[in-house]
Order: structure tokens, then C-alpha cells, then sequence
């Protein structure tokens, strides 16, 4: 038997606030825009039924019940208690949360409280670039302006995120852009947005992921848009100058994301949505990474936001995927025990306390 007794989940968002209704937890479940086929819910996924699988017990009812009845039980016990009881029940011990997506989620302080662990802030660039224009009226203002929140922001977080695959996409030269570059799409940037209007401008995208790298801490990218293997340039570009790059969200390129953590000392790849999502085959997806990536660059998430209960399914998923690979290698003879052990720790939370300076958790991992 593996043991994963305790979690660093590096990559999650608050949860809501607020009381759900059925259509707005179901459409939490899906990773659509859209709504779910006619006739059929987001339940109709692996992410539902590994929500009626896992949570159900955890607020007094049986797995697998219907979703009417779990969610009138939810309302029954009340966002905060049901909150409570999902996210203490996880084995997570420490949550680094990114703060950036929009709606009423709660922040590290919340999710520390109501799961009983620790928690620190992840600042996605993105969203305070488009803060720091907000309040910046000339170009040298907005430049100066930006590079002081960056390296100021750093002195708290643990690390930034970036989402600036999603809306550029993951080709882009992989040096800094030219003073003049910035200078001038800064002040078109200034000159044409509105209050609010998100940062797409792709040599200020480039030039804020640069601004991060400066200050040393990780900086995670999320890469679920694309074929991940794009960003080796800037991989390459980035190697030696003291910071990691952690890619987020790998899946359904996860085997090409496990490559690049082998190529570059510097690159980690996450684990949440490869695994989260993929239900009863996790354990073979985990496999498949297993086979190409060091052991040492793999961390565990949840990538959950917004419902507690997808902090459960990340954490439970993990744990069964990785339980089932790393005994399976144990009983063929191919690994030792200990060993087995070992990474399973290594995965589940030292890595993570590794990357991003976290103080040992119990028993030192």
C-alpha cells in the first residue's frame, strides 16, 4: 500500500461564496463555455461522476447518489459547512491559490480557515498588468508602474501565473521585446483600451512574462490550449537565470509536457487536469507521464476553482491514480517499496515545497 498522507495542491482557485442552485453547480462541472448536450447534463462527465462517487459521503449520504438529492443535502448543510467538511476531508495541507479568475471566490485567507491548512497566493500577471493600466495615464507611467507591482507582488506570493497562451496563443519569439517594441504597443494598449479590458497585446504579454522572470519566483503557464512543445524556445531562452517554469493544465498534451520537463532543468509540469478529469483512467495517464518525465518534476494539483467538492475529486483521483501505478510496478518487482514510497512523497508535496520555498510538512516531506 502507497501512502499519500499529505498534499500540496499548487495550483487551485477559491471557491464560491455563495449558494448554488442545480444549474449553476452543473455548469461548474463542465470545461465548455457552452451548455451540455440537449437532453443530458455536465453531470453526464467524469468529473460528475467522480463527484457522486467521492463527496456524497463526506456530508452523510450514500456514493453515487442522485444529483437532486445531493445538492438539496449541499443547501441543507449550508455553503460554509459544506465547504468545510469537502475541503477537510481532501488530505491537503497547504493551497497555493490563484487569486485571478473573476467572481465571488474566496481568497488564501478563507480557504486556509474553512480547510483547516495553510494557503498562499498565486498573482496572475495578467490580471495585474490590467489593474496597474487602470490607474497609469502616460506609457513611462504604465512601464514603470508595471515592473514595480511585479517585483513588489513578489515579495508575498509564491509565485506568478500567466494565461497568456490562452489569449495569444504559445508561439511568440522567445526574447524580450525591444524598449521600443514596449514603448509602442504600451501606448496603443493605453490609448484604445477601456477600464477592465483584458491584456492581449502579445509583445506586452512577452514583456510581462519577462518582467516575471526577472524576479525568481515560478512562474506557471498554462498550456491546455496548445501542443506545449511550442514553448521550448522560450524554455531554452529561460534556462539558467534562476527561475522555473511550471506547466499547467498539460492535458491532452500531457506526454509532450512530460518531455519538456526532461529537456530543461527548469521546467515542472502539473498534474491537475491531466489526471482531475480523466476519472478511472487517471492511473493510465499518470503512467504515460511517469514514463517520460523525472520524478522530481512532477507536482500534484487539484486545478479546482470554484466548487469545493472539485478540490475532493482532484485530491482523491491523485491519490488512487498514483496508489494503483506505483503498486502495480511494486508487485511486478520493478520498483522497491521504499522506493515507491519515496516518489510517492516526492509528488505528492516535496517537489512542491521544493520549487516554491514551503516550509517541510509533517514528518519533513
Amino acid at each position: 500500500m502507497i501512502d499519500t498522507p499529505t498534499l500540496v495542491d499548487q495550483y487551485c482557485h477559491g471557491v464560491l461564496r455563495t449558494e448554488l442552485g442545480l444549474g449553476t453547480f452543473e455548469a461548474r462541472l463542465g470545461t465548455t463555455a457552452g451548455p451540455p448536450a440537449p437532453g443530458t447534463t455536465f453531470f453526464d462527465t467524469q468529473t460528475g461522476f467522480a463527484v457522486r462517487r467521492w463527496c456524497p459521503p463526506l456530508l452523510g449520504l450514500e456514493p453515487h447518489c442522485p444529483p437532486a438529492r445531493y445538492l438539496a443535502r449541499r443547501r441543507e448543510l449550508g455553503v460554509l459547512e459544506t465547504g468545510r467538511r469537502l475541503l477537510r476531508a481532501t488530505g491537503i495541507s497547504t493551497y497555493l491559490v490563484d487569486t485571478g479568475l473573476p467572481g465571488d471566490l474566496t481568497d488564501p485567507v478563507e480557504i486556509a480557515a474553512a480547510a483547516d491548512a495553510e494557503a498562499h497566493e498565486i498573482v496572475r500577471l495578467e490580471l495585474l498588468a490590467e489593474e496597474v493600466a487602470d490607474t497609469s495615464g502616460t506609457v513611462d507611467g504604465l512601464l514603470s508602474n508595471l515592473a514595480e507591482a511585479v517585483h513588489g507582488a513578489a515579495v508575498s506570493a509564491v509565485a506568478f501565473a500567466s494565461v497568456a497562451a490562452v489569449r495569444h496563443g504559445l508561439v511568440y519569439a522567445p526574447d524580450p521585446p525591444g524598449p521600443g517594441e514596449v514603448r509602442g504597443a504600451a501606448g496603443r494598449w493605453l490609448a484604445g483600451r477601456r477600464a477592465g479590458e483584458p491584456l492581449t497585446d502579445p509583445v506586452l504579454l512577452r514583456h510581462l512574462l519577462w518582467i516575471a522572470v526577472s524576479s525568481g519566483r515560478p512562474l506557471q503557464l498554462h498550456v491546455d490550449v496548445e501542443d506545449p512543445i511550442r514553448l521550448a524556445d522560450f524554455a531554452a531562452a529561460t534556462s539558467g537565470l534562476g527561475t522555473d517554469l511550471v506547466l499547467l493544465h498539460g492535458s491532452p498534451h500531457h506526454r509532450r509536457t512530460a518531455h519538456l520537463t526532461s529537456v530543461f532543468p527548469h521546467v515542472y509540469a502539473d498534474l491537475g487536469a491531466a489526471l482531475a478529469r480523466t476519472g478511472p483512467r487517471a492511473s493510465a495517464v499518470l503512467a504515460e507521464i511517469l514514463e517520460l518525465a523525472p520524478f522530481g518534476k512532477l507536482l500534484f494539483s487539484s486545478g479546482a476553482g470554484g466548487l469545493p467538492e472539485l478540490h475532493v475529486v482532484g485530491a482523491r483521483v491523485f491519490r488512487e491514480a498514483l496508489g494503483n501505478v506505483l503498486a502495480d510496478w511494486v508487485r511486478a518487482g520493478a520498483w522497491s517499496r521504499t522506493d515507491a514510497q519515496r516518489v510517492a512523497d516526492m509528488i505528492a508535496a516535496g517537489n512542491a515545497r521544493r520549487v516554491y520555498g514551503l516550509r517541510a510538512g509533517p514528518g519533513g516531506v
